[in-house]
């Protein structure tokens, strides 16, 4: 592995100076100017349901299907809207969504409507090979797992269930085989931050996309698992200065474009919580990501289009000249814009400043 890493290829402890930029790592390239009439991406949790006991879930999963989650017309009606408002990428998550049966019928109607159909699901006894051939087979063209330590000891620690960690390497090595791009995802928090370069080890040649989660106090997750804003900074200092065999994104985290700018990589305006990014959950409710669970309505109500584009959340979201404190001055605003999600995990106000951030704007 190249790029500016300390001998032991650990993340380095102070900010290196310069270095290679990772291929791909602004993520998915041609994004549209403007997310004001349809999000990029949007993400169903189609149910809660999961056996998993992960110490961050967002959404504080639990062992069985709610009887109140949109059912499969209803689903299929959110599949509808979504491609008429020009939605381009539908994500099929959960929970854990192969606790439905109806899922591979629902990949199928994503898949059908011209949108690119992501597919989800938690690593339980479900995701057999079987399972996920099928998913790809019923329409899937991205498969996301997820990968939170590089033992045994630490992902199943995070994961709550022994056996995971076993059973997401067996699982990326399957999917890694399949007609489908492979993504997968680890959680950057104190207890996973150490080992993400072994991470990456296991990664190589197997995955095409490598997004890391930022962790964000909601749900389960406690606050004294996020890094501290320099810690954060390092993390992202080591992403930008490391040659990966894949591409890297980040998630909860839209400072990693204000790092590649300083670093004369460049980064346009990206996918954030509310601005090009959509979530729905297991219940209808229409909130600006699953880490920021504001509500800004219900499908059962009012078109998904309505809720997007018309709420005052939403169009909050996406109006850079509202933002407060120090991510309001910054000259990064329109590029960056902070986590809104962790602003408002933390301060109960989505437009205040990111208190992950260690940069202050010039002019301070």
């Amino acid at each position: 592995m190249g790029g500016q890493t300390t001998v032991d290829g650990r993340i380095p402890v102070a900010s290196p100076p310069g270095g290679a930029p990772s291929p791909g790592a602004e993520g998915r390239p041609a994004f549209p100017s403007d997310f004001s009439s349809a999000p990029f991406t949007l993400a169903w949790e189609t149910t809660r349901a999961c056996p998993l006991r992960c110490v961050h879930c967002r959404a504080d999963a639990q062992t069985r299907r709610d009887p109140n989650e949109l059912d499969t017309d209803e689903g299929l009606e959110l599949i509808h809207q979504a491609a008429e408002m020009g939605v381009s990428v539908f994500v099929i998550t959960g929970g854990d969504p192969l606790a439905r049966p109806d899922v591979f019928d629902l990949l199928g109607a994503v898949d059908r409507s011209g949108m690119h159909a992501g597919f989800s699901p938690s690593v339980t006894p479900r995701l057999t090979p079987a399972a996920l051939g099928r998913a790809v087979e019923s329409g899937a063209s991205t498969i996301h797992l997820s990968l939170d330590g590089a033992s045994a000891e630490t992902h199943d620690g995070f994961r709550g269930v022994s056996g995971s960690f076993d059973r997401t390497i067996t699982s990326i090595g399957v999917a890694s085989g399949l007609d489908a791009r492979l993504q997968v995802a680890t959680t950057v928090s104190r207890r996973t931050v150490a080992d993400l370069p072994d991470v990456v080890g296991l990664l190589e040649g197997k995955v095409s996309v490598w997004t890391l989660f930022f962790v964000v106090p909601t749900g389960r997750a406690a606050a004294d698992q996020m890094l501290d804003p320099h810690e954060h900074e390092r993390v992202l200092e080591w992403l930008v200065t490391t040659d990966f065999p894949f591409a890297v994104r980040t998630i909860a985290s839209p400072t990693f474009r204000r790092v590649r700018i300083q670093h004369g990589l460049g980064a346009g305006p990206g996918v954030s919580d509310g601005n090009g990014f959509c979530f729905v959950s297991h219940h209808g409710d229409v909130c600006p990501s699953g880490f920021l669970q504001q509500s800004a309505g219900n499908v059962r109500d009012a078109p998904l289009a309505h809720w997007y584009r018309e709420s005052p959340l939403f169009t909050s979201l996406r109006d850079p000249s509202l933002l407060k404190g120090k991510c309001g001055r910054c000259e990064f605003a329109l590029t960056c814009g902070g986590s809104r999600a962790r602003a408002w995990a933390v301060t109960g106000d989505h437009l205040a400043a990111d208190p992950s951030c260690a940069y202050e704007p010039r002019g301070g």
